[in-house]
């Protein structure tokens, strides 16, 4: 287990957040479904990202890095592996979730495995829909997974709340078939912003997919062309930053679209919801400072973005008054059970939260008080107590704080380099 223990403390100074992740995972897998050489920039090598470009590799796709350039050399037409190819997705669900149908267009068998808490994540939607179209699935409920047989086209339907991710995978492998298909959602759609990414890096590689009433309709036999494609910054690990002002700290964030379709741009109104002072400059950056008073509450609907409530509720735990997310359920299967590490987090620190059906309910105090956070294995709730140990009375000490690695690896060094104090840390 690591630990890091950060005292109180203000952030200062200029900030570009990391490459998005799940940018990246969608150019990379899209470059090695290309014919030719694809460049991608910038890339981190987060764990996540290193799963990804490990199963594309398998697959036989050509990858190297330089620095933060990634060159894709795509996984040629006829080529398959004899027998069952292992492909380990590491703690990854986009690397899982993606690919299993990926292999299936690519008629390739595979066994799909997993560490961490992805064993348990669900894929019942594959499932259900997979074997109908050719692609036998084994397994005792999670991982591993093994799939046999060709993927055929057809009419695939599925929930659209339960995890954007699996029609994101079928997004990518249905355009590889002889036949055309269409995806057909049996429930509202959540995390829209996430396939709204999706089809906008398709259509950067040349693959059109066609919206239709409670889905989309995708051509089959189309071929997706390389490119030079540059990865923008995650409005999401934004959000841990913007944090940072509401607790004190005066920040310019660099480096972000303001035309992104990222669903977690929606931080940015609801930290200014927070009371968090913007100022959008014309070199495209963003000075963030301080309200003017104390934080002020709201009431979130997270169903379109569950990744920034643990952030978020951090911040409300401050505020004067109580606040109310709603419609985050989904994350009780994340990499942890979001609303119980969240409401953890902010309970070992002082704070007041309670958790609801489908939420949490989080009491304004005026100071956190310090103490030990269990990270949970979750980047996401390692870096959220990071930035509530800005606004404590005394230290924070964060257990399994090597977490960040699946997303941010640099975050810690980011959070010094601004003026924070994380010191006692052992990474492993």
């Amino acid at each position: 287990m690591s630990t890091a223990v950060l005292s109180p403390g203000r952030l200062s100074g200029d900030i570009k957040p990391p490459p998005s992740k799940s940018a990246a995972h969608r150019a990379i897998l899209c470059a090695a479904l290309a014919g030719g050489e694809s460049v991608l920039s910038p890339v981190a090598l987060s764990d996540d990202i290193k799963a990804t470009i490990g199963v594309a590799e398998a697959l036989g796709a050509s990858i190297r890095l330089c620095g933060e350039v990634l060159t894709v050399s795509g996984i040629h037409p006829d080529h398959r592996e004899g027998g069952t190819l292992a492909l380990p997705c590491g703690e990854s669900g986009s690397t899982l979730r993606f690919f299993i149908p990926v292999a299936a267009a690519l008629g390739q068998n595979a066994v799909f495995t997993g560490e961490g808490k992805l064993p348990a994540r669900p894929i019942g939607v594959y499932l259900d829909c997979l074997p109908e179209a050719g692609v036998a699935c084994r397994t005792k409920g999670g991982l591993p997974l093994a799939i046999d047989g060709q993927l055929a086209s057809g009419v695939f339907s599925l929930p659209g709340d339960v995890s954007s991710q699996f029609i994101t995978g079928l997004l990518f492998a249905l355009p590889l078939l002889c036949g055309d298909s269409e995806i057909r959602l049996t429930t509202p759609l959540q995390s829209a912003g996430y396939i709204d990414l999706t089809l906008q890096i398709l259509s950067e590689f040349g693959v059109a997919v066609e919206p239709i009433p409670g889905g989309w309709r995708v051509k089959g036999g189309q071929r997706y062309r390389a490119k030079t494609c540059t990865v923008e910054s995650d409005w999401s690990q934004a959000a841990f930053f913007l944090a940072g002002a509401a607790f004190g700290s005066d920040l310019t964030l660099t480096g972000l679209r303001f035309d992104s379709v990222q669903g977690d741009k929606a931080a940015l109104p609801l930290f200014e919801g927070f009371g968090v002072r913007v100022e959008k400059r014309v070199d495209g950056s963003l000075r963030c400072t301080p309200p003017s008073g104390r934080i002020r509450a709201q009431d979130i609907d997270a169903a379109q973005i569950p990744d920034l409530v643990p952030i978020l509720a951090v911040t409300a735990a401050l505020a004067d008054g109580d606040s109310r997310i709603y419609n985050a359920q989904r994350l009780r299967i994340k990499e942890s059970d979001r609303l119980k590490t969240t409401a953890a987090l902010i309970q070992a620190l002082g704070g007041h939260c309670e958790e609801t059906q489908d939420g949490l309910l989080v009491h304004g105090v005026k100071c956190f008080t310090g103490g030990t956070v269990d990270g949970a294995n979750d980047h996401r709730i390692v870096m959220a107590a990071a930035m509530a140990a800005l606004a404590a009375q005394g230290e924070v000490t964060i257990r399994d704080a090597q977490a960040i690695n699946k997303s941010y690896p640099s975050f810690f060094y980011e959070y010094n380099r601004l003026g924070g104090h994380v010191h006692g840390i052992h990474l492993g």
